[in-house]
């Protein structure tokens, strides 16, 4: 059933409240009140139901208002009540028919990621040995450093610095300075690549499933053997992958 029009007309202030507050941030009363075109009393009284019911606080210092952490915690417990590999599902699918390659979906897990979707491709003689619920280091995997890059320099070391680095192949990172460097290319392009550094013939490339500026639970890769996947194919996927977080993000967050 389509609703053109709110039946509880004072809904749509609270809601106009709220998202005010989250796209500019902590206001004062005359501001917010001259933004949504209300008198102050109107919106006194909005931002007190909001304050009494914990959605929103008053700064003592500015005796600004803005949203408390509520929100949050309410976004919160919808995505943990999304069984996010079967909503993502059908993306990732349609990214393995595109490409005809093995995709896998995971999670963080403290200083791992941890697959738990693995869509694998008809296609290919060669099937990639990995099992969901394998862990993967986060500094030598494509999705690995795609969670890093969405995370403060200061939580990237401190999960360096926990981890034990070992070289798994000539080509892993065991240098921290190489993985910020890295990392500072990834929030650039988007995207991450494992140039073999998980496992010596396999290339992949990743991507979180986190917006700008904020941290993100789970990433996704396209995986194939280091003959399928030359730089000029690599960029090829680097651009599928982008459009598939594009479609997940916009269908799903």
């Amino acid at each position: 059933m389509e609703v053109k029009t709110n039946p509880i007309q004072v809904a749509d202030k609270l809601f106009a409240v709220i998202e005010l507050l989250a796209a500019k941030g902590a206001m004062g009363l005359m501001d917010l009140s001259s933004e949504l075109e209300l008198n102050k009393t109107t919106a006194h009284r909005l931002l007190n139901s909001l304050v009494y019911m914990g959605y929103v606080f008053q700064e003592p210092s500015t005796h600004k208002y803005r949203l408390s952490f509520k929100i949050c915690g309410l976004s919160n417990q919808i995505l943990n009540n999304i069984d996010i590999a079967r909503v993502v599902r059908p993306y990732l699918r349609e990214l393995v028919n595109l490409t005809g390659e093995t995709v896998h979906l995971v999670q963080l897990d403290g200083m791992n990621a941890v697959y738990i979707d693995k869509i694998e491709s008809t296609n290919n003689s060669i099937r990639l040995v990995s099992q969901l619920g394998k862990q993967l280091p986060l500094y030598c995997s494509g999705v690995g450093k795609a969670l890093l890059a969405d995370m403060p320099l200061e939580k990237v070391a401190r999960i360096w610095n926990d981890s034990e680095i070992v070289s798994l192949t000539p080509h892993t990172i065991v240098d921290f300075s190489e993985l910020e460097s890295e990392l500072k290319k990834i929030s650039k392009s988007g995207y991450a690549i494992d140039n073999e550094e998980n496992e010596e013939g396999i290339r992949c490339v990743a991507a979180s499933l986190g917006t700008k500026g904020s941290e993100s639970e789970y990433a996704f890769s396209l995986s194939a053997p280091v003959y399928r996947m030359d730089d000029k194919r690599m960029a090829e996927i680097a651009k599928h992958i982008l459009e598939t977080k594009e479609k997940i993000m916009i269908n799903i967050y």
